[in-house]
């Protein structure tokens, strides 16, 4: 899928889409922020937390239908908060 980016941070991948976080792969387990429209695609998805004092996220526990995750990640694009930029000291 086009426009999907990843950056290894501290043992784990953060992953993008355009530019926008929407999950990561944390200890084996691929996870992706709890909007609202991920929630209503997964309505039974576990809920999940990726480190020590994270949030809780969605579980992906399918990930070899691949039509889906690409829908799923489309529509949760809009809802996904934009990339905070660094300020320069």
């Amino acid at each position: 899928m086009d426009g999907i980016e990843y950056r290894y941070m501290m043992g784990e991948y953060i992953l993008y889409y355009k530019g926008k976080i929407f999950g990561g792969i944390y200890d084996d387990r691929f996870l992706i922020k709890p909007v609202k429209s991920a929630i209503d695609f997964m309505p039974n998805a576990k809920y999940e937390i990726p480190y020590k004092n994270g949030k809780e996220m969605l579980l992906i526990d399918d990930v070899d239908d691949k039509e889906r995750l690409a829908k799923l990640i489309k529509i949760m694009y809009d809802e996904l908060p934009a990339r905070k930029l660094k300020k320069k000291k």
